[in-house]
């Protein structure tokens, strides 16, 4: 069953959303969300609910979070007006500069805020997982910052393709745990974490590093990181005088493209757009292109769009990033696809490496694989729309990939 099958009303579910109602009181963003977990973990993620509604609010915790976003984290992050992509593309392109923040990536803003969250509830230690490595490093860095133990769970694959996010980990302080089942990658990481977790859901806090799995998680993680979106709409006001015509992420399981697009989903004007890893082909097992191609299903918690079979088995996936290399997508991104709000296409291995290339070498800049995606993504979109004014989230800077990239970009050069 296809998205454009489910039965829903669209028009009524488009109200709520800009009216700012979802999640709802179950945690489902219109068909999507809600909670699908072993019975040990519901004392665990009600506790959470309570926590979230209760300290999230309390002008002490905004203010230690502020704080530590400003201080720490180093925000606000900048725009940058790319001029040189601007003449290449014909268009105004304009980049939130995620990779400038403190550890390299967007990920730092909701690790921070989930390790202070934690430490207000009492947890004594902090599990997570990470595929690209940039959640794992984010998270190291923030329970040191809090002087908190730290075990990160990472799929062996992604420790090979990441090494030096591993090494980052390792001086930060956390245990590294490689996954050695599965697939591998972060479906499997998320597995092991949440098994962790289920073992001691009292002592122990999950961190989970994007806006999927069960209630509450894709809420909080969205709450930590509209400060994206929250900081690019006003740069984008002052700098650039109007706002853009469209915004642009890349989308693995969604928590750097929540981040960006939800202060500006109220704005119908300006158009929403994400790309996900298209890998080398739209056949299942090729990609990890869930919006593009996925079917409404159960995974790790949360009801969403999937890639699995007709039998409703979730299909290994394939990608030249390890961030997007995960076979579902945030409640939130399939409901915003499935009332029209949300564009969205897949992007894939090749050109995403090519765009990487033309920003590296032209702006300056050297993106993390996953925000590539975002970049040939925005490259189509300006030749199909001269003159657009683009708003790019560079969700993370490439340093981290260079073992990726000399296999790939950069195999034969000297």
């Amino acid at each position: 069953m296809k998205t454009q099958a489910l039965k829903i009303d669209r028009e009524a579910l488009l109200a709520q959303t800009l009216r700012g109602e979802f999640p709802d009181a179950r945690g489902r963003f219109g068909p999507f969300g809600g909670r699908y977990v072993p019975e040990t973990l519901v004392p665990a993620l009600d506790r959470l609910e309570q926590g979230i509604r209760d300290i999230l609010p309390d002008p002490a915790f905004k203010a230690e979070l502020d704080l530590q976003l400003r201080t720490w984290v180093g925000r606000p992050t900048p725009l940058t007006y790319a001029a040189t992509l601007s003449q290449r593309w014909g268009a105004e392109v304009w980049l939130k500069r995620e990779d400038l923040a403190h550890t390299g990536a967007h990920k730092i803003n909701n690790a921070i805020g989930q390790g202070l969250l934690a430490k207000r509830l009492g947890a004594k230690r902090i599990v997570a997982e990470t595929g690209a490595g940039q959640h794992g490093v984010a998270t190291a860095a923030a329970c040191a910052r809090l002087g908190m133990p730290c075990t990160v769970y990472m799929g062996s694959i992604d420790m090979e393709r990441q090494a030096p996010n591993v090494g980052r980990m390792k001086l930060l302080g956390a245990e590294v745990v490689p996954v050695t089942g599965g697939d591998k990658t972060l479906r499997a990481a998320i597995d092991e974490a949440l098994r962790d977790w289920v073992s001691d859901p009292n002592g122990t806090f999950y961190i989970l590093g994007s806006a999927v799995g069960p209630h509450p998680y894709p809420y909080m993680v969205r709450e930590f990181q509209r400060v994206i979106g929250v900081e690019a709409r006003a740069q984008m006001l002052a700098q650039a005088g109007a706002l853009p015509d469209v915004v642009v992420a890349c989308v693995g399981g969604g928590s750097n493209a929540i981040g960006l697009f939800h202060p500006f989903v109220p704005d119908t004007e300006v158009k929403l757009l994400g790309f996900e890893a298209g890998g080398i082909g739209p056949g299942l097992g090729q990609n990890a292109a869930s919006l593009a191609y996925g079917t409404p299903g159960v995974l790790q918690g949360c009801y969403s769009l999937l890639l699995q079979d007709e039998h409703g088995q979730v299909q290994e996936t394939q990608s030249v990033s390890a961030g997007l290399d995960y076979p579902g997508v945030g409640p939130e991104h399939a409901l915003l696809a499935s009332i029209g709000r949300l564009g969205f296409a897949a992007a894939e291995d090749d050109e995403s490496l090519e765009a990487l290339s033309e920003c590296s070498r032209y702006e300056g800049i050297l993106p993390a694989i996953e925000t590539a995606h975002a970049f040939a993504g925005a490259r189509k979109y300006a030749a199909s729309n001269p003159g657009c004014r683009i708003l790019i989230g560079l969700s993370g800077r490439g340093d981290k990939d260079m073992p990726t990239l000399q296999r790939t970009l950069l195999k034969g050069k000297t």
